[in-house]
């Protein structure tokens, strides 16, 4: 009779194989996503050509329609780029374009700092306190749809025509938009964050100056950029008033004596300015406010 086979100690498994190391795919270089995507940023690589190539064509068809031996378009109402330039260089050389540049900017620094100085603590006492905000906004709504330059007779009326007027008058046109902005920047603030606070023991002041205020202020600090634009729309009409130096009375001169360059000119460093200044706006708000930055990206 066969005996029974007496078991072993268990024969040790083979070890199992180690899992193969999950290879990671590096991503393309050049993304494959859609230039039309909906609300997605340009790749990196078409941003340049997609900056440049509209103010290429604008100059390309400039020069077509204004160069040549038989330009199609008279330099009376359309100069040639090489013209514009040229008259750009003459009043450099004698002196008038910086001196002018500088009066405009004065003028709207005077009037910008002012109008943020009323605008924002009135702004922030709107958006803060509702019985303020009743008060205030059946005399300030109108403001925003009334046509500013329909205020130059009576503020010449009430101001004379000298600069205190030039100075009110770009004043009214920052404050008129810059107060709304303020108090929906102030509003906008989560009302968790109050709650807290007030839980917490804070009083009404304490929260608009911790929590109200910081959390305002990039907006508003990022509207500077509209009010920007504003100013330097509102300082040729500002100008066009029994002035002796600035941009806008620059170009009116210009355009009396039918000196299509020099208008063109004055338009074209108006608009340098603008984007400098904007540049530096843009700037100044993702230094101060870089936390905002990393919150967004988080």
């Amino acid at each position: 009779m066969a005996q029974p086979e007496i078991p072993g100690p268990a024969a040790k498994a083979p070890d199992a194989p180690p899992p193969a190391a999950s290879k990671v795919v590096a991503a393309p270089e050049h993304s494959r996503e859609p230039l039309w995507t909906l609300r997605k940023a340009l790749p990196r690589r078409f941003r340049v050509p997609f900056a440049l190539g509209m103010p290429a064509l604008v100059i390309l068809l400039w020069c077509v329609l204004t160069l040549g031996s038989h330009p199609l378009v008279s330099e009376l109402f359309l100069p040639s780029p090489i013209r514009v330039l040229q008259a750009t260089l003459e009043m450099i050389f004698e002196h008038t374009l910086f001196d002018a540049i500088w009066a405009s900017t004065l003028r709207i620094v005077i009037s910008f700092v002012a109008a943020a100085l009323v605008a924002l603590p009135l702004g922030i006492l709107m958006g803060a306190f509702e019985p303020i905000n009743r008060l205030m906004e059946p005399v300030m709504a109108p403001l925003r749809y009334m046509p500013i330059s329909a205020f130059i007779p009576l503020l010449i009326l009430w101001l004379g025509i000298g600069e205190s007027q030039k100075i009110a008058f770009l004043f009214l046109g920052v404050f008129v938009f810059l107060l709304p902005v303020v108090v929906t920047a102030i509003r906008a603030v989560p009302e968790e964050l109050v709650q807290t606070a007030l839980t917490l023991g804070a009083t009404r002041w304490q929260v608009i100056r911790t929590i109200l205020v910081p959390a305002a202020l990039p907006d508003i600090f990022d509207s500077f950029r509209v009010m920007n634009a504003i100013s330097w729309t509102y300082v040729i009409l500002a100008e066009f008033v029994n002035a002796r130096r600035g941009l806008g009375y620059m170009i009116q001169l210009a355009g009396s004596h039918l000196h299509t360059a020099q208008v063109f000119s004055g338009i074209g460093v108006i608009g340098l300015i603008g984007l400098g200044t904007d540049a530096l706006i843009r700037g100044l708000n993702s230094w101060l406010f870089r936390w905002r930055g990393d919150e967004q990206a988080t």
